[in-house]
C-alpha cells in the first residue's frame, strides 16, 4: 500500500484545526466549570477511579508541586478529597467526592457534545468517519 505523505500531512493538519481550533471544547468546559483545564482534566481523571498523587502527577505529565496545587484547588472547592492512602502510610490519595463527580459528568457532556459539522455530516460518511477513528485509537 502507497502512502501519500502529503495527504497524510493534510488530513493531520485538518483533525488538528477541527479539534483544537473551530471546535475547541476546553474553552467551553473551563467557563462552566470556572477552573482550568487541567483540574478538569484531573477531576476527570479521578473521577475514574482514585489515585495516588503519584500517578496523578503522571496522567497528567506534570510535576509534583504543581499536582499538589492542582489538588489544593479540587479540595477547597470541595470536588475531591486527599486521604493516606489505606497500603502505604507514606502516600496519600485522592479520590472524588459526589459534588465532584457532578462536576467530572458535566465536563465529560460538554466535551463529548459533537460539533454541528460533525452532526451535519451525511449517514455513510459519518459512518465512515467512525471507523476511521476507531481505527486510529485502538
Amino acid at each position: 500500500m502507497s502512502h501519500d505523505p502529503q495527504m497524510a500531512a493534510r488530513a493531520w493538519h485538518g483533525m488538528r484545526t477541527l479539534i483544537l481550533d473551530r471546535y475547541d471544547r476546553r474553552k467551553e468546559v473551563t467557563a462552566a466549570l470556572d477552573m482550568s483545564f487541567i483540574r478538569v482534566k484531573a477531576l476527570r481523571h479521578l473521577a475514574g477511579s482514585p489515585m495516588t498523587m503519584r500517578q496523578l502527577a503522571t496522567e497528567l505529565s506534570i510535576d509534583a508541586p504543581y499536582t499538589t496545587l492542582v489538588v489544593d484547588d479540587l479540595v477547597r472547592r470541595g470536588l475531591v478529597v486527599r486521604d493516606v492512602h489505606p497500603d502505604d502510610r507514606r502516600q496519600k490519595i485522592v479520590t472524588v467526592t459526589p459534588e465532584g463527580e457532578k462536576a467530572a459528568a458535566r465536563a465529560e457532556g460538554i466535551l463529548d457534545e459533537p460539533p454541528p459539522a460533525i452532526l451535519a455530516l451525511d449517514p455513510a460518511d459519518l459512518a465512515t468517519l467512525d471507523r476511521i477513528i476507531a481505527t486510529l485509537t485502538r
